[in-house]
């Protein structure tokens, strides 16, 4: 559909300036600003390390002992997956996703169990292929306050210009570790995310809500793992009722030996605009808008971690809610498979 191809080109000339990385700023946004040119736009952007360089966690939690002394009391929530991709699809009976023919996929959601704060950190310091598992804390839910209260002192309970901005506090703020087996697979979130890390490096694909045919968003059967801690190994049921669960059915980062029939797959995200590319290193924060489809990876620091808060703000469900809503609802048929235009090519 040749009209929804050029949207995808106009929305970065127009709103996103053409250009081909977030744009970053060398200090926090005065938050008229940050309303007027972030938030009214739906644009991220990147904001440096003065934006938490005030915080004692920047220095603390680097520091286990401090950690582990200051949650010494406190249990936690962890996720275990068996190679770190919680809240992604996976082969329903366990198969390879490069057999032939294909098999059924599913959304399969983490193991959840709640240990004490040193067992977690030590599982999750332990997470590798060997270990037969990998350890995540992705509780959200709003689990910085919740399960991590010991270290609210240690960083801001808000982001106070973007709570003036957006005239509100926080619906939620979340507290991640873990190390560089854990990712989170291509989603939205009906969120205005304030995403900082705290320690190592957060590594995003970004892709903004008029893309979304470009995700080719299915329902697929929920299911769950269950971790067997006797013989350490996984059980994966699919959830009895059936329900089911839209998500993006595109792997941004295919093994080599897939890579063909991936592309062949999901044409209108690998021939289309590139994503947005983006790391977020300690001390900086990135404003991620509503909406706008995100993968991460990640990369821990020398201490074997990364550590990021993140707080979630309500979006405001207006016009451009609205908007996305009748994009989504318009069903995709491609003349011919997209190979991009001329123009889209010498913009990137």
């Amino acid at each position: 559909m040749k009209q929804i191809d050029l949207l995808w080109q106009e929305v970065r000339d127009l709103s996103l300036g053409n250009a081909t990385a977030v744009r970053r700023l060398d200090s926090p946004p005065a938050p008229l600003e940050f309303l007027r040119d972030f938030v009214s736009l739906n644009k991220p952007c990147l904001i440096s390390g003065a934006a938490t360089a005030h915080w004692p966690a920047a220095a603390l939690w680097r520091d286990r002992t401090h950690l582990t002394r200051a949650l010494s009391s406190s249990s936690v929530t962890v996720h275990l997956t068996p190679n770190g991709r919680a809240d992604s699809l996976v082969p329903i009976d366990g198969g390879s996703a490069s057999s032939s023919p294909p098999p059924a996929l599913c959304f399969a959601s983490a193991h959840a169990q709640r240990v004490p704060f040193a067992e977690a950190l030590d599982m999750i310091s332990r997470s590798s292929r060997e270990s037969n598992f990998v350890a995540y804390a992705q509780q959200q839910n709003d689990c910085f306050r919740s399960e991590y209260g010991p270290l609210a002192r240690d960083c801001d309970g808000h982001v106070p210009w973007a709570s003036e901005a957006l005239g509100s506090l926080p619906e939620a703020v979340n507290l991640w570790i873990g190390n560089h087996f854990s990712e989170t697979s291509f989603h939205k979130d009906h969120y205005e995310n304030l995403y900082a890390v705290v320690t190592g490096e957060k590594h995003f694909l970004l892709l903004p809500p008029t893309d979304v045919h470009r995700m080719y968003i299915e329902d697929y059967p929920a299911a769950q793992y269950s971790y067997i801690k006797e013989t350490g190994e996984f059980k994966l049921e699919v959830e009895e009722p059936i329900k089911y669960v839209p998500w993006c059915s595109v792997d941004p980062y295919p093994s080599p030996e897939n890579l063909e029939s991936e592309m062949a797959k999901f044409p209108l995200y690998f021939n289309g605009p590139k994503p947005f590319e983006c790391t977020v290193k300690a001390g900086e924060i990135l404003y991620l808008p509503s909406m706008w489809f995100h993968y991460v990876k990640q990369t821990p620091d020398d201490t074997g971690l990364t550590i990021a808060v993140n707080y979630w703000y309500d979006m405001q469900f207006d016009m451009k809610y609205a908007y996305f809503n009748f994009l989504q609802s318009i069903e995709y048929q491609p003349i011919h498979d997209y190979t991009g235009t001329e123009e889209e090519s010498e913009d990137l």
